[in-house]
């Protein structure tokens, strides 16, 4: 396939030109437009622009390979998508390709040395390429030697000695697949990212409302009478929820945002598609804006449980949804126990708010009849991070926030997706009805035993108890804790194979032996079949399943799709006398969409109403008829300690960040432009009154220790940064202080990685030259927000 003449790749990027200016107050806006099209068109060219964004989140489209928002099931706008999602794009449409002369031109040793975001700009991967222990590069290889290298592999080794690793990106019928092929060779070893990010939401969510996942309609967030937004950054990181937050301001409703950074975002929202957006000043979002300390929402949430409960005993009927507590809760007793007391000084010093901030905002609940609560990773990725949203849900019990207009919770997904991967089965901890149904469609016997995770894969790879790890998507070696020794564990295993679209980090810290596969993306048409083209389906953060086709011509005739790819893994891995029917399903989605329709409930019918120009919704009892799966049959109130990050002298709080310019582990750019900060990644924001008393100042250099159970780890060379951060915390960006989160540092129940946890010193790099920073009044940025 021939586009004429390639786009330039980027040089390296050079990190020692930090500029640093004041935080913007506002999102979105013309600006956010400009550079959205300057992007895209860049990669990609005018008219391949064009034609993927009039098709971007449109009926009959392709769903954004960024985040999980959702649409609306009324009218769309003409451009349904925001900034990051036109740069999401742009970065899968690019014209520059990656073949046998780009691997033949770079050893490993110089891809090491490379930045993520010089790998991924380099272009699409074109064809299948492999390395063989002692090779220094990558060289084409076919795609028939590649699957017969796989099964060689996979026969080779024991079942539980296979990793099977899948990216929020994957549709629905392809993560079908995919645990299917891995329960077929034996493991439940299905570490998806998930265990990275909302894997203490689905933890804290099942055992008290019966379900893991959100419980609102994008209706409901128009509808509500108060939004909170909690550890969340929805400027950045699904910006499309800003429309839905104006438009629940503009009927009447309040917004409460609670994290440690004043994000642009939660302040005011120019929407770019209307004239006040463009010209005028904006909606303004936050009525409320809680600067917590990192770890401090556990007591922030306890905190507005008892100022409740004290305000219903004063007025009694007026505050407490007594009639829906009776008959559909349990446990409610030993809860309003529990907060009958409260200590302000510690809720003070957790937390860093006011006792007069709390009550306001608890104020503000009391007048609500119908409040959501929204978070995401600040809330999910802290060692009590399954107690806190166990706190948010009984303050939502308390007031009957479930099953009603503009009521319930919504953890906010990052990666399209990534619910929908769970859905079809991707969890390393199976139910035993979801089993027995593969077992009974497909007539085989899937393992019981559970698998691993992410951070218990990184253990194995320690332990060189891997033979074979399988990535479907994603970038393991950046999305991960601990990076240094999750590298060398990488290295240790014998077959690393992964499916992607573009070169990243996890290719070059590669297996002994290691396969690139290069994939079709979500823009890509996929016709190769005998019933001609394709489409998939994927779920949104709602619990809305939709269909997904691209339409663009792909870079390169070398690609293959998801689910034909996972087709022949398997059958290179299983041999023909496998009862499941692998080719059958690679050549007619229709086929995986029949068995998924018998073996999940709610997919009953899927071939007929995925084709509905709305997809369908999954049923979800709390919010279809107020009612909870659990166990008991009842929503539960729970009870738990009061909890915070308590570091040790001399030591801040640090917590990860995307900046603005990124989707997880891909880098757009250098410009993190709403929290003023460009030409550099390297640096840590800190409050300037932690810089003071710790004896540092602004644009400081220094080498960032972590300590946790008395073991350190250390990232070189980063910048300090004076900026309006809370008092006693600090940020950095994700991945690159991800090699400061100790492996062991996780989240109780879900052993979801602590990158909101860590405690950190920094210690002065001495003798260094040092490096050109340009700066407005950095003061001025850290304490005029």
């Amino acid at each position: 396939m021939k586009f004429g003449k390639q786009p330039a790749p980027v040089t390296d990027i050079n990190e020692d030109k930090l500029s640093v200016h004041k935080p913007k107050t506002e999102a979105a806006g013309l600006k956010a437009v400009t550079v959205a099209l300057e992007r895209a068109v860049a990669q990609a060219g005018v008219n391949r622009t064009a034609r993927s964004l009039l098709r971007l989140n449109q009926r009959g489209g392709f769903d954004c390979p960024g985040c999980a928002w959702p649409e609306s099931d009324k009218k769309r706008k003409a451009a349904e998508f925001c900034e990051n999602g036109a740069m999401s794009v742009a970065e899968e449409n690019t014209l520059r390709t990656v073949g046998a002369e780009f691997w033949a031109r770079h050893s490993i040793a110089e891809l090491a040395e490379k930045t993520e975001y010089w790998l991924g700009n380099q272009g699409r991967l074109s064809e299948p390429v492999v390395i063989r222990e002692g090779e220094t590069h990558y060289s084409p290889i076919s795609w028939a030697g590649a699957f017969d290298l796989i099964g060689e592999h996979i026969r080779a080794t024991t079942p539980d000695r296979c990793v099977f690793y899948t990216s929020g990106r994957t549709a629905n019928e392809t993560a079908f697949m995919y645990q299917l092929f891995a329960r077929s060779v034996g493991t439940n070893n299905l570490p998806d990212c998930s265990n990275m990010c909302h894997e203490s939401s689905g933890s804290a969510l099942n055992p008290t409302i019966g379900i893991g996942k959100g419980t609102v309609s994008l209706d409901d967030i128009h509808d509500a009478e108060l939004i909170f937004v909690i550890g969340q950054n929805p400027g950045t990181n699904h910006p499309r929820m800003l429309s839905a937050l104006a438009e629940c301001k503009d009927k009447g409703g309040k917004v409460v945002a609670v994290n440690p950074l004043p994000e642009a975002g939660l302040f005011n929202f120019k929407d770019p598609q209307t004239v006040s957006g463009l010209v005028g000043n904006g909606t303004p979002l936050a009525d409320e804006f809680l600067q917590i300390k990192v770890g401090g929402d556990l007591a922030l949430f306890q905190a507005l449980g008892h100022l409740l409960l004290a305000a219903e005993e004063q007025n009694p009927g007026t505050v407490v949804d007594h009639d829906f507590i009776n008959a559909q809760t349990d446990g409610f007793a030993a809860y309003q126990q529990s907060r009958k007391e409260l200590d302000w000084d510690e809720t003070e010093k957790a937390t860093g708010l006011s006792r007069r901030q709390i009550e306001d905002v608890a104020g503000m609940l009391i007048r609500s009849k119908a409040t959501i609560f929204c978070w995401a990773l600040g809330v999910t990725q802290q060692p009590h991070s399954v107690d806190t949203i166990k706190e948010m849900v009984n303050v939502l019990l308390l007031q009957g926030n479930f099953g009603k207009p503009g009521a319930g919770a919504c953890p906010v997904r990052g990666h399209s997706n990534v619910q929908g991967d769970r859905t079809m089965g991707i969890w390393e901890k199976p139910q035993e009805w979801l089993l027995e149904a593969l077992d009974g469609e497909f007539g085989i016997q899937s393992p019981r035993h559970h698998g691993y995770d992410a951070v218990e894969s990184m253990d194995a790879f320690e332990r060189n108890e891997v033979d074979v790890f399988v990535s479907m998507g994603g970038n393991f070696a950046l999305a991960c804790s601990d990076t240094e020794a999750l590298e060398a564990g990488m290295q240790r295993i014998g077959l690393t194979v992964h499916i992607s679209t573009k070169p990243n980090r996890s290719h070059i810290v590669h297996g002994r032996t290691s396969l690139i596969l290069p994939t079709l993306g979500r823009t890509d048409k996929d016709d190769k079949h005998p019933g001609g083209a394709q489409f998939l389906s994927v779920e949104d953060s709602m619990s809305v399943v939709h269909s997904t086709q691209g339409r663009l011509a792909p870079v390169s005739d070398h690609l293959l799709a998801e689910p034909v790819i996972v087709a022949r893994m398997a059958a290179a891995a299983l041999g023909p006398d496998y009862p499941v029917d692998w080719k059958a399903m690679a050549g007619d989605y229709d086929v995986v969409r029949d068995h998924i329709s018998r073996v999940l409930p709610g997919f009953e019918n899927f071939n007929e109403r995925i084709r509905h120009k709305n997809g369908f919704v999954l049923p979800n009892p709390p919010r279809d008829t107020r009612s909870f799966a659990t166990d008991i049959g009842k929503g539960r109130f729970t009870v738990s300690p009061l909890e915070y990050l308590t570091p040790p002298p001399g030591h801040l709080v640090l917590q990860t960040m995307r900046s603005h310019d990124q989707y997880n582990t891909t880098f757009y750019g250098l410009d993190d432009r709403y929290r003023g900060i460009s030409g550099g990644r390297r640096v840590i924001p800190v409050h300037p009154g932690d810089l003071a008393e710790l004896g540092f100042a602004d644009r400081d250099l220094v080498d960032v220790v972590s300590t946790f159970q008395g073991n350190d780890r250390r990232a070189e060379k980063f910048r300090l940064v004076a900026y309006p951060t809370a008092k006693g915390c600090a940020a950095a960006y994700f991945p690159e202080a991800n090699a400061l989160v100790h492996k062991e540092n996780v989240a109780r129940v879900s052993n979801t990685p602590g990158f909101k946890a860590m405690f950190v010193r920094f210690e002065p790099r001495t003798g260094e030259t040092e490096l050109g920073v340009e700066s407005a009044s950095l003061l001025e940025a850290a304490t005029d927000v």
